[in-house]
């Protein structure tokens, strides 16, 4: 295998997990070398690609890997995070192997779906893919979609891994996040977009939010008014945000983000089964929140 360097990164900002559009079924990489281009110049610390709003389980390997090389391909000087997920071990491995021939900044990785191992099991099946990526694992809470919760000393124990980096917290336990961004050693990024101000307050790094697809600028407006301590700023971003943010995250993402982008002109308002396109209610309401916000 030919040797290839991982590009180094703090994880620090508002990393965009991409949707993927699709054309009659196919993946439209036209449509997709358009978005990052234009998500490229917003200020954006990366791209996140093949997670859940990406609908990565709906793409066999071969599409997530030309998925993979369109944003590599377009992304420039910023970092690309790849999705890994799944519960065969062995199956999971070979993917990587595959993933480590391209000069990704992150491994985004969630624990075995739908088999819930135990906390030991969990952490031997993360430390396994530290041991044999070449990027950086940034581990994947999301209990809702997995299965299996990892508690915050299962998870501080992975910290003492060289090769786990950050953590995508979408855990739902305000205590464990707390205990992350206090402990120091993960770069703790919100992965639930309303948790998105209680976070980055806290001490979190930067957040992995489907909602930055819309007004992406306001989100990177308000990180770095947290970071330069202009919380009153940061609360207007916010608060101006949530509306949109509420209807996005009304029916299951990405079909409300998918509707939103498609009125913009981006895509075609098209998933894979069995997600579903928005409803036309929600749709006309998403359409309505385009407005410019205040």
């Amino acid at each position: 295998m030919q040797e290839v360097e991982s590009l180094e990164t703090d994880y620090d900002g508002i990393w965009l997990p991409l949707v993927t559009p699709f054309r009659r079924d196919e993946v439209d990489h036209a449509a997709l070398r358009r978005l990052v281009g234009h998500y490229r110049d917003s200020g954006m610390a990366g791209f996140v690609v093949c997670g859940s709003t990406g609908e990565a389980a709906a793409l066999d390997e071969a599409e997530q890997l030309a998925v993979l090389d369109t944003v590599l391909a377009e992304a420039g000087t910023l970092p690309v995070i790849m999705g890994l997920a799944g519960n065969n071990v062995r199956h999971v491995l070979a993917r990587l192997d595959r993933i480590n021939e391209r000069p990704v900044a992150g491994i985004l990785a969630p624990a075995p779906y739908y088999i819930r191992p135990s906390q030991a099991g969990s952490q031997a099946y993360f430390r396994t893919l530290a041991d044999r990526s070449r990027a950086p694992l940034v581990l994947y809470d999301i209990p809702y979609r997995t299965g299996a919760t990892l508690t915050a000393e299962t998870i501080l124990s992975l910290a003492s891994h060289a090769n786990i980096r950050a953590i995508k917290d979408c855990g739902g336990n305000a205590g464990t996040t707390q205990t992350l961004i206090a402990d120091g050693r993960l770069a703790v990024l919100a992965g639930e977009d309303h948790q998105l101000l209680s976070t980055l307050s806290l001490g979190g790094r930067g957040a992995i939010i489907a909602s930055a697809h819309i007004h992406p600028e306001r989100f990177v407006a308000l990180w770095r008014a947290v970071t330069e301590q202009q919380l009153d700023v940061a609360r207007h971003h916010f608060h101006a945000l949530m509306p949109t943010i509420g209807l996005l995250f009304a029916e299951p993402n990405p079909g409300p983000l998918k509707a939103l982008l498609a009125a913009q002109g981006w895509l075609t308002n098209e998933l894979r089964a069995p997600m579903t396109p928005a409803s036309a209610a929600l749709t006309e309401r998403l359409r309505s929140s385009l407005a410019p916000l205040a």
